[in-house]
């Protein structure tokens, strides 16, 4: 921060509004409540989901938003979603408030403080992992230390010099958010494309292919049925939400004794070169290869033995095609939580090529893939560099080296 900028702490420069809990006494008012899933990632509100909820009269008098406020996200977040962050409010007609999951932060002094500088640097401070220290870490829902926040320091440039930040900041990210749009969109473009050519290549029977059921080419099973007893160490206790588009993911699974898995073990016995696929929940029909030789239990996963009747890689893309998974949806069954029986897996119906055909087709599709996968880490790289590029000009702006729009934009292209 420059030597000649003043600054001041937040507690001092603002004042904070506690959330509005549903109302218990009348009268009663309809407001709409701005909640943390109207929260989005570049720090504005989506009010698509707003909440109208009848809340108490008298609550709402205090907690009615102004045009100009900060709503402050000050409990909720995640492992991947620190808690902490922040959006304006810029609606000047209707009744609004916020939930008891959020505080509005409200600047005392607007000759002093200009709200959407504030916004942009409580939003820096935010993406730069300032309030990531100041949350509690329990593994349910997590609560930013709001002493610690009130004491961020902020700094008070002359209140030109913050509007001349804001103006740059805005016209600089409108290009970041382009290119950012960009990247994304070529990243869905390019899974597109090889969904497409995925569903031509497996997801239609040609001459000389023949029907068969998945429990005539390969032997299939599920796993365990028991609720085990976790443990702090032990065996993986692979569940349906472990397999994910990439594979079999481990980052966060849970443990279980020896005992129990070799009790359950039996009963499924996985192995390398075997395929899993969710059974239950939203991710039902999706699949993956066991392509190391970790050992493990399975819960709400059905299991597809290698077998020398077909190429498991061809059953894994067969599986991964829109034919396959239009049989899983009707397959399913279930209420809150639908879920695909294993007689109805082992009925799954599957188009098997001659084996010649088959090592064409998987030849092929690992080749696109390869592609794809190239493809993938340039534009994650891309949109890895344009974060990065963010909080680069982010820090220049409120360290005050934030000389020129120019500067900024040329950044930006770059």
């Amino acid at each position: 921060m420059r030597a000649e900028w003043k600054s001041k702490p937040l507690g001092q420069a603002t004042t904070f509004l506690n959330g509005l809990w549903k109302g218990e006494k009348p009268p009663f008012v309809t407001v709409g409540v701005i909640r943390n899933t109207n929260f989005t990632k570049d720090g504005s509100i989506d009010d698509s989901d707003i909440a109208w909820l009848d809340v108490e009269a008298k609550k709402f008098e205090k907690r009615k938003l102004k045009f100009g406020d900060i709503i402050l996200e000050k409990s909720g977040g995640g492992p991947k979603q620190p808690v902490g962050r922040v959006v304006l409010f810029e609606k000047d007609e209707g009744d609004y408030s916020f939930s008891n999951f959020t505080s509005a932060i409200r600047v005392n002094d607007s000759r002093e403080l200009d709200f959407r500088f504030l916004q942009k640097f409580l939003f820096w401070k935010y993406t730069s992992g300032v309030t990531e220290s100041m949350q509690s870490h329990s593994t349910g829902i997590r609560n930013l230390n709001a002493d610690a926040y009130r004491e961020i320091a902020v700094p008070l440039p002359p209140l030109a010099e913050q509007q001349r930040i804001v103006t740059i900041l805005d016209e600089t990210f409108a290009g970041l958010g382009s290119a950012t749009a960009n990247a994304e969109k070529n990243l869905e473009n390019g899974q597109e494309l090889f969904e497409s050519y995925l569903n031509s290549a497996v997801g239609q029977k040609r001459v000389g292919w023949m029907d068969k059921k998945l429990s005539e080419i390969c032997e299939v099973k599920d796993g365990t049925h028991d609720s085990p007893k976790y443990v702090e160490r032990g065996v993986p206790f692979v569940t349906q939400k472990n397999i994910t588009k990439e594979g079999l993911s481990l980052s966060d699974v849970r443990f279980i004794s020896e005992t129990d898995h070799q009790n359950f073990y039996r009963r499924s016995n996985a192995a390398f070169g075997d395929i899993l696929i969710s059974m239950i929940g939203a991710n039902r029909g999706m699949a993956c290869a066991i392509d190391d030789r970790t050992i493990f239990s399975i819960k709400n996963v059905g299991l597809i033995k290698a077998s020398p009747n077909i190429n498991h890689e061809y059953l894994l893309y067969f599986l991964k095609s829109a034919v396959a998974q239009e049989y899983i949806r009707v397959a399913s069954r279930g209420g809150a939580q639908e879920f695909v029986g294993l007689t109805k897996l082992r009925d799954f119906p599957i188009f098997v090529p001659p084996q010649r055909d088959q090592l064409a087709l998987v030849a092929a599709l690992n080749e696109l893939l390869k592609k794809m996968s190239q493809l993938r880490a340039t534009y994650r790289q891309k949109l890895d560099d344009l974060n990065e590029l963010k909080q680069s000009i982010l820090r220049k702006a409120f360290s005050g080296e934030l000389t020129s729009l120019s500067r900024a934009t040329k950044e930006a292209a770059e």
